[in-house]
């Protein structure tokens, strides 16, 4: 079982990994801006696969989107379209228990990717924050 949670712990999930669909990371700007983050990784399931312990608030991102998220941290975990992916919940991979577990198999919405992030190998590199 793929296990994670939200940041404060409020809420649990857990899903079998022989259920997931696929791991993609995307790079649209509805995500970027509901995540803070340049892309966010999703996990695709099927619902009755997801088993969640605790309850995530709704926000309804776009005429059929909602996003899910701990109402206590403000942890995105979630996010479902039955308009266009009935019956699919997509998990951010980046708050399972082990996000090394389960790589990525493919990029999405890369026409809206930031352009810098081709370039990140060439950054400078540190273990830890730096001193």
């Amino acid at each position: 079982m793929l296990t994670g949670r939200c940041h404060c712990g409020a809420i649990h999930y857990a899903m079998p990994e022989m259920e997931v669909l696929h791991h993609a990371l995307c790079h649209c700007g509805d995500c970027r801006r509901h995540a803070g983050a340049p892309m966010v990784g999703w996990v695709m399931v099927p619902a009755q696969h997801l088993q969640v312990t605790g309850e995530p608030r709704e926000y309804r991102s776009s005429e059929h989107g909602r996003r899910r998220f701990c109402a206590a941290c403000g942890t995105g975990l979630f996010y479902v379209n039955e308009a266009m992916l009935p019956g699919m919940v997509d998990v951010q991979s980046g708050t399972l228990d082990d996000p090394a577990a389960l790589p990525p198999g493919a990029q999405i919405q890369l026409a809206e990717r930031l352009p810098w992030m081709d370039r990140l190998d060439a950054l400078p590199g540190f273990e830890r924050y730096p001193g």
